[in-house]
């Protein structure tokens, strides 16, 4: 692998980062015991099997540096300096944290999770971290991943990840092993162009010109001037992060679903709704007289494309019904709402600013980056995105995959980012936001299950 342009949003991600404002993607993957401890890893051994796997993995051996052409742009280079201990550590909880009876070890591990996500990534090195967090006395233990969006999105970064897994690596050694790709022979051909490529080349520009025109004013007419809002969603940054994890119950999420109408991601994103509702009123906190607004990202990935490189993003606004006291009017809000979204497609409207950014030259990001992340603000107050994981029983060092939590970055101006996964019949949320706006996240992660509970009880009663 040699040498790989920052496409524009990549580039995008690169330069809105600030040390208050990390981009790293994260997940907290936590795993049970071995069923048989004379064949299951311990901690050091799931470092050490961290380190080989990872350092066989091509694309986490690339780093980011500037290029002179184009002008402000950059590009991914082997690190001929890699050394994969740098990127792999282990943190230890204490006794009481280590043991897994009443929550000690995961309240322990995404405490300490929340306090890793607040470090940004070191920019001279390939942008990731794994931290193992526990396994003391053969208990459970937990793998933060810390991957920065300018890597990957959350499709890509799945695909990157899943080579740490036993069944995966399995299936790279029986493929003769892991393989850096090489680009297939290409014969020979002259560097001009010929009419028809002129011509279509020239069509494609102007249509992704007038594409940007289009999203570009949508998101204009949608900017808010008055920033006023819900108060946990508008705080300023502290810069400091927590974390906060829900177990949701994929039966009830379908059984919903199937009564309803819609699609799984309609009810988790009404559950959503509900539960910031039922968190700001028992914070004593007024309703906002506007319903914020979320991002919900959208792959723009084509079925096999999974590996390829880069972000390949755009998004939905949709604004989060928290005004309406019925649980299923607010399905039924948020199900008409991306109905329509989703007949406008993703490549329109004010939510694919992702689409926009790729559009920009390198050197408007790379002097914009400031002035687009304080932007931010004006559009959105949440992020929602749904990262999909591998549906097999998967391990690592003999040790079943338990459960998987998501994490997205805070945008300028936003105190908190949901992110939601799917593995093992449970419906796994992450909920990382500002430290000092948002002390009390642990009760909005347990408003999301209250709020899936009384719209199942609903179903019941029909």
């Amino acid at each position: 692998m040699g040498t790989d342009l920052l496409a524009p949003l990549d580039l995008a991600f690169w330069h809105l980062e600030s040390d208050a404002h990390p981009m790293h993607l994260g997940a907290l993957a936590v795993f049970s015991p071995a069923p048989d401890p004379a064949h299951g890893a311990d901690a050091e051994t799931v470092l050490e099997l961290l380190g080989t796997r990872a350092a066989a993995i091509p694309r986490l051996r690339m780093r980011v540096r500037d290029v002179l052409l184009p002008v402000g742009g950059a590009a991914w280079f082997v690190d001929k300096d890699f050394d994969v201990d740098r990127h792999i550590r282990r943190v230890r909880l204490t006794g009481a944290q280590s043991r897994d009876e009443g929550g000690g070890f995961m309240a322990g591990a995404t405490r300490l999770a929340g306090e890793l996500m607040e470090r940004p990534l070191e920019r001279g090195l390939p942008p990731w971290q794994m931290y193992v967090i526990g396994g003391v006395g053969g208990g459970p233990f937990a793998v933060l991943v810390k991957l920065h969006h300018a890597l990957a999105d959350g499709m890509r970064a799945v695909a990157i990840g899943a080579g740490i897994f036993d069944e995966i690596a399995a299936a790279g050694r029986a493929r003769g092993g892991v393989s850096v790709r090489r680009a297939r022979p290409v014969p020979p051909r002259s560097w001009m162009p010929g009419p028809r490529q002129v011509a279509g080349l020239a069509l494609g520009r102007i249509e992704d010109l007038g594409r940007a025109f289009g999203v570009g004013a949508s998101m204009v007419r949608a900017s808010r001037l008055d920033l006023r809002g819900a108060p946990a969603l508008t705080a300023s940054s502290s810069g400091t992060r927590r974390l906060a994890t829900a177990d949701l119950d994929l039966e009830a999420v379908q059984r919903i679903r199937r009564a309803a109408g819609g699609t799984t991601n309609d009810v988790l994103l009404a559950v959503v709704a509900g539960a910031l509702r039922r968190w700001m009123r028992e914070r004593g906190e007024e309703l906002p007289d506007e319903d914020p607004r979320a991002l919900v990202p959208v792959s723009r990935r084509r079925p096999g494309q999974a590996a390829a490189t880069g972000n390949k993003l755009s998004a939905y606004l949709l604004g989060l019904p928290v005004g309406e006291p019925d649980p299923w009017k607010r399905l039924d809000a948020v199900r008409v709402a991306m109905d329509r979204n989703k007949a406008a497609g993703p490549l329109r409207g004010a939510g694919a600013v992702a689409v926009l950014a790729d559009q920009l030259p390198s050197l408007a990001h790379r002097f914009g980056a400031p002035l687009a992340g304080n932007a931010a603000r004006m559009l959105f107050d949440v992020l929602v995105t749904s990262v999909p994981l591998p549906r097999s029983a998967l391990s690592l060092g003999g040790c079943p995959l338990r459960a998987v939590y998501p994490m997205a970055p805070l945008a300028r101006g936003q105190s908190l980012a949901v992110a939601l996964s799917t593995y093992g019949g449970r419906v796994r949320v992450g909920l990382v936001a500002d430290g000092k706006a948002l002390p009390d996240l642990d009760r909005l992660a347990r408003c999301a299950d209250e709020e899936v509970a009384e719209l199942l009880a609903l179903v019941s009663a029909r």
